[in-house]
């Protein structure tokens, strides 16, 4: 029988989506019929922020419930330490289930931290991802980005992993064992993110005929924050591209996207036909968005809406989670996993959680929200800690380097972030207000700044005396798991994710 006071929890991560790129957040050409029917069942959120716009730190931060810097999960090198706890570890001891299915691109040996099981593989957590050192500056792409230029029809390691999560999903949800306790099963599909390949029928979808240009201002490429320009050159994402290849990466994206909307409501459809659909809490979120061309930029690793914003979906039938509400309130992915742990009777409170549960606001027992999230990158596509901050109508980026660098921007105002506002005098207070927060936040950058470097050079030490060697000999097939502890860690992430090369330049920084 359902037992309300431990709901099942199934969350649907997916990898890079920016959630205006779906037709449930409003965009007129990406068709999302799933996330709309999620939007139906329960609530959705606007304004849901990821708290960094890098895949690890992002996940680490989910997965403990506290910000990067409060985490210290840095950049995509970087460990979960053993003894954190995470929200998996603290449903194990109300005797939950926990499996995770595909990616949450955790590193380290076994790195399950709180899972009982892995039900696929996860191509990301087995490669250790170069240790890049903020000393060593940012070096400037020699070549424009190359999945734009390759983008279009076709599969992918990324599209062939996500059909063996949705089929490990099916066979997960519909095994009888699912009966005997309560469950967390987290679905970590990799779409949309890059190489920008789709199977022909999604890609057919979307081009030639129904896809569209980034809408740039005339002159505002030239007028770019110093952040973004040196993101740009550093990523070579600012090309340069025809607006024909434009459109045809972006038909891409938007095909992935269409790929992942169907995948979820098929999983619905089985939660549904196995009768537990009543009793469980479906949550739909993403790691980070993807830039897609805005602002000249491709990927993500910046606070651009495109880059930091993410699907934030949450549903419970039994649990009376209101169905059909769009909510505007300003909230972020460590909020949602202090509303999983308050929906199983868990104080988050108690575990110096960074979020609040959503729950208390939903159920109208409390009439005001917190409005506010924080982003922060602490890792490659910047020289130095950087931070957002945002709160209503208004946020503020700070870049902590020898020269501080601030961007505001008041997003109903300005929703494309074209007009930087940082350092006006009319708008002085506001500023100082928002940075006040981050002070709270990181109370000693300076200090901070120099944990994350120390991190970085004892991390890169550790990866050049311990790292196999790049031999040919080392290079047999990536695919076959006998094979993997032979690759270096490089190599096999370029195996999986960059459309199966065997070697890649090491010094290549657009490949992460």
């Amino acid at each position: 029988m359902p037992n309300k006071d431990k709901p099942n929890i199934l969350m649907i991560m997916s990898d890079e989506h920016g959630p205006m790129f779906s037709g449930t957040y409003g965009h007129s050409i990406v068709e999302t019929p799933n996330m709309d029917r999620l939007a139906e069942m329960g609530t959705t959120f606007e304004n849901g922020y990821c708290n960094s716009p890098l895949c690890t730190p992002s996940r680490l931060s989910m997965m403990t419930g506290k910000f990067v810097s409060h985490c210290e999960g840095w950049d995509n090198a970087t460990p979960l330490y053993v003894g954190r706890i995470t929200w998996p570890w603290l449903l194990k001891s109300l005797g939950y289930e926990t499996a995770l299915n595909g990616k949450m691109h955790m590193m380290g040996p076994k790195p399950l931290n709180g899972f009982d099981k892995q039900l696929t593989f996860d191509p990301h957590s087995d490669n250790m991802l170069p240790v890049f050192r903020w000393k060593d500056k940012m070096k400037e792409a020699k070549t424009p980005w190359e999945d734009v230029l390759e983008a279009g029809a076709g599969t992918s390691p990324v599209t062939v992993h996500d059909d063996y999560v949705e089929k490990a999903a099916h066979s997960y949800l519909k095994d009888d064992a699912r009966k005997k306790n309560p469950w967390a099963l987290v679905c970590g599909f990799i779409s949309p993110h890059f190489p920008l390949k789709v199977p022909d029928k999604y890609f057919n979808k979307y081009y030639p005929n129904n896809s569209d240009l980034p809408d740039i201002p005339s002159g505002h490429l030239d007028n770019l924050p110093p952040s973004a320009k040196r993101l740009q050159k550093f990523t070579g994402t600012g090309g340069p591209y025809t607006d024909e290849q434009t459109k045809k990466a972006r038909a891409a994206y938007y095909g992935l996207v269409s790929f992942l909307d169907e995948k979820i409501g098929r999983i619905i459809d089985t939660l549904e036909s196995t009768g537990q659909l009543e009793n469980t809490i479906i949550i739909h979120t993403s790691d980070h968005g993807e830039m897609a061309g805005e602002h000249g930029l491709w990927r993500k690793m910046c606070f651009y809406e495109q880059s930091a914003r993410v699907p934030l979906q949450i549903s419970w039938n039994g649990g009376n989670i209101p169905k059909g509400r769009w909510e505007k309130g300003v909230m972020s992915n460590v909020d949602i996993v202090a509303t999983i742990l308050d929906a199983v009777g868990i104080n988050p409170v108690e575990w110096n959680m960074d979020g609040d549960s959503l729950l208390p606001y939903l159920y109208g027992k409390e009439k005001k929200w917190k409005d506010e999230a924080i982003c922060e990158h602490l890792a490659h596509g910047t020289d130095g800690p950087r931070i957002m901050v945002r709160r209503g109508d208004w946020k503020l980026n700070y870049t902590h380097r020898e020269t501080k660098e601030f961007e505001l921007y008041n997003l109903k105002d300005d929703p494309g972030e074209f007009k930087n506002m940082a350092g006006k005098k009319e708008y002085e207070k506001i500023q100082k207000e928002l940075f006040n927060r981050i002070k709270e936040i990181w109370p000693d950058p300076d200090a901070l700044e120099q944990k994350i470097r120390e991190s970085q050079e004892e991390r890169f030490l550790l990866r050049e005396l311990t790292s196999p060697s790049n031999n040919d000999s080392d290079k047999a097939d990536f695919r076959q798991e006998g094979n993997r502890e032979h690759l270096t860690a490089i190599d096999f992430y370029a195996g999986i994710v960059n459309r199966g090369k065997n070697a890649v330049d090491k010094g290549d920084s657009r490949l992460f």
